[in-house]
């Protein structure tokens, strides 16, 4: 009988200590995809997911090529870019690994040539663009995609406010 007391006091201060330790443990913060509003730059590239891809096309009516797609999406935003992935790649300047932002340039070797593809960041590894005539369709896609980690080449961060030439 002494003993079930000691395990009893035993068992009522562990559970004491327990309900005081949850009830004073703050809130952990929602994760950043539930709490941020996606830039307008982003919103309004995400409205065109399911644009057809057509080579050398950037309208939503004709359709859009990788760099087409971002053009169009930066130029609603008043940034003009350079036409071809390479040329935005050379022109902007490079963002480390550890600091892309939502609606950063990704780019990617898809073809054998140097930054011959492009994309605008989302967030969470994913990015949104216009692969190809085979996929057919502006898409999301995870950079933790094999296919996609392979090929990455870098990051680039378009002017917010002021034309690029």
């Amino acid at each position: 009988m002494k003993r079930i007391l000691v395990f009893l006091k035993i068992g009522i201060v562990l559970l004491s200590i327990l309900i005081v330790g949850c009830a004073s443990a703050p809130e952990p913060p929602a994760p950043s995809s539930v709490r941020a509003t996606p830039k307008p730059v982003v919103a309004y590239a995400l409205s065109l997911r399911g644009k057809p891809y057509r080579y050398g096309k950037e309208s939503p009516q004709e359709g859009f090529d990788c760099s087409g797609f971002v053009r169009h999406v930066y130029r609603q935003q008043g940034v003009l870019l350079p036409r071809t992935s390479r040329e935005m790649a050379i022109k902007l300047p490079p963002v480390p690994k550890n600091a892309i932002q939502s609606g950063d340039l990704l780019f990617f070797n898809i073809d054998g040539k140097v930054f011959s593809h492009v994309g605008i960041y989302i967030n969470n590894d994913n990015f949104i663009h216009s692969p190809s005539q085979r996929t057919g369709k502006v898409t999301v896609s995870s950079l933790k995609n094999n296919y996609w980690q392979k090929r990455f080449m870098g990051i680039r961060r378009p002017p917010t406010t002021k034309f690029a030439n």
